[in-house]
């Protein structure tokens, strides 16, 4: 059997909403035949920064090294700041965005389908393959 590909990916995300990025996190760390590395900045696990700039160059760093980047569309009104940098990072390196639907959302902010290459539910396939189709190699 060939060895997995190891997509390297970015989910953006708020803290306050941290268990919705738990719960894509755990559907790509347990698909089958599937291996990640997470570019994220979880709450466990913060930038040393000290300033919105800082914070903003280290995001970019990490998004350069992305294969993809996943932006969980609920969060977007109260995080559209940091949520529109990632994405504008996101196209400026060309890096695939996926946009993912919570759960029983009918209404996707306009900024989020504009920028995303693909919207998919809240479900672990619809993601996962998501990622299989649209991740740079």
């Amino acid at each position: 059997m060939p060895a997995l590909r190891d997509y390297h990916i970015l989910i953006s995300h708020a803290w306050k909403y941290n268990d919705q990025y738990e719960t894509v996190k755990g559907w790509l760390e347990n698909a089958p035949d599937f291996r990640c590395t997470d570019y994220s900045v979880p709450i466990t696990n913060p930038l040393d920064v000290t300033s919105k700039r800082e914070l903003a160059e280290k995001l970019d760093n990490r998004i350069m090294l992305c294969s993809c980047v996943i932006i969980l569309s609920g969060m977007y009104e109260a995080y559209s700041e940091w949520m529109n940098f990632e994405m504008e990072t996101a196209k400026k390196y060309d890096k695939p965005i996926i946009g993912v639907k919570p759960w029983g959302q009918e209404r996707i902010p306009l900024d989020v389908q504009a920028n995303a290459d693909v919207m998919v539910g809240w479900n672990s396939a619809s993601v996962v393959q998501a990622v299989r189709d649209y991740a740079l190699r």
